[in-house]
């Protein structure tokens, strides 16, 4: 890639970063936290400065990018087109080919599964269960049915949550209401595509993996993922409406409906990210 064609595309993509994080940098610089907008940079570890670095993906050699030859993972190329940098392959693998290897086998695993479409996110209220208004997650945030009311919603519902990070998040009396039992261990076994957290963790796979992974791949996995989000708290137990979100009532038979339309909705789109980073880790 000619050196004013890549410098382009890294201009944008700083750009459309800024943006997308403009939000969140203001409310940090006032202490301030959204519990939907703020999320992707308190339960992943990415910062709107490491997401604004652009990388082009493994299988691309940037010519004129002197300044990059001493990045992490990049060597110096000769191309018939003049010296370039690129994803030093053999690096890469030895320090992340486990990550690599476990990531692979987990997006293919999950991608072979059936989907489940009944859990309603009642992750979130499981995350609540039993607990006074002032000790939950959001204490900023009331219940829309107060403490008792969301305990009457786990209590009446089946759980069948299989994502491990949103499972040990459950408070001690809802864990032994989870029809399953996810650890880092079963994962593999566990994990499907009508997860919202599975198809919210494209994102993580996709900026672990990088520079291989593209940052348009990148960006395109955490526009999706704050979609998610969006939708994982408008179904949770919290009356976000003053933030603009209307809730998915899931104690009703109609926003039980609502939520699974998403859920679907969710699913194939995730499928879709989910075989371009197969894809990807495959030619690594």
């Amino acid at each position: 890639m000619p050196a004013d064609e890549w410098r382009a595309a890294e201009s944008a993509h700083r750009r459309t970063a800024d943006e997308l994080t403009a939000g969140h940098r203001e409310r940090a610089g006032r202490g301030e936290r959204h519990p939907v907008e703020d999320f992707l940079f308190t339960y992943y570890s990415l910062r709107p400065a490491q997401l604004r670095r652009w990388h082009p993906g493994g299988r691309t050699v940037l010519l004129g990018a002197d300044d990059r030859a001493d990045w992490r993972f990049q060597r110096t190329v000769r191309t018939s087109s003049g010296i370039g940098v690129t994803v030093d392959v053999d690096a890469f693998l030895e320090a992340r080919g486990p990550a690599v290897t476990f990531t692979l086998e987990l997006l293919t695993a999950t991608a072979a599964a059936t989907p489940h479409f009944g859990c309603f996110g009642l992750h979130e209220w499981a995350m609540v269960y039993r607990q006074d208004e002032e000790q939950v997650r959001h204490s900023a945030w009331p219940l829309r049915l107060g403490a008792r009311g969301t305990d009457e919603v786990v209590e009446s519902h089946r759980i069948r949550c299989s994502h491990h990070d949103a499972y040990r998040f459950f408070t001690p009396e809802a864990r032994p209401r989870n029809l399953l039992a996810p650890d880092a261990g079963n994962r593999p076994q566990l994990e499907q595509p009508g997860c919202l957290h599975a198809s919210m963790d494209l994102y993580k796979w996709a900026y672990k993996l990088q520079p291989w992974v593209s940052s348009d791949l990148l960006l395109r996995c955490f526009r999706f993922a704050r979609y998610i989000r969006e939708i994982d708290m408008r179904a949770s137990p919290y009356d976000l409406a003053p933030l603009g979100y209307a809730p998915i009532r899931i104690e009703t038979t109609e926003g039980r409906a609502e939520y699974v339309a998403e859920q679907r909705v969710i699913a194939a789109r995730g499928s879709e990210l989910r075989a371009e980073l197969i894809s990807v880790l495959e030619q690594l």
